[in-house]
């Protein structure tokens, strides 16, 4: 069982920057994939980004460029670093974990049925 909570998230104008963070318990974390996806309010919960155990990053159209994601096993955490945001990217972001193996640039990882935890979310605003 792994449990993940997010923190990071707030309010912020156009062209600033975040960074989420998502912590996880147990001892596995190193061997999971990790995952960011969102859902801005009325649409449906999408893809952010993905980083495989090994290092492997994904990421949305969307965010190319502007994101990136990260994890440190030691501390069992994933990072998200959101720069240049805009108000588009407002949403409630969300952390994921799968100990699913595909290969490393399976689009399988950018599909939330692919993921077996969630955290709770943290909500992100950004003001135009």
């Amino acid at each position: 069982q792994v449990q993940l909570v997010e923190s990071g998230g707030g309010l912020v104008q156009a062209g600033g920057s975040l960074r989420l963070s998502c912590a996880a318990s147990g001892r596995t974390f190193s061997g999971y994939v990790m995952g960011w996806f969102r859902q801005a309010p009325g649409k449906e919960r999408d893809f952010v980004a993905a980083v495989t155990s090994g290092g492997r990053t994904t990421y949305a159209d969307s965010v190319k460029g502007r994101f990136t994601i990260s994890r440190d096993n030691a501390k069992n955490t994933v990072y998200l670093q959101m720069n240049n945001l805009k108000p588009e990217d407002t949403a409630v972001y969300y952390c994921a974990a799968t100990g699913r193996v595909y290969w490393s640039g399976s689009p399988a990882y950018t599909q939330q049925d692919t993921y077996d935890y969630w955290g709770q979310g943290t909500q992100v605003t950004v003001s135009s």
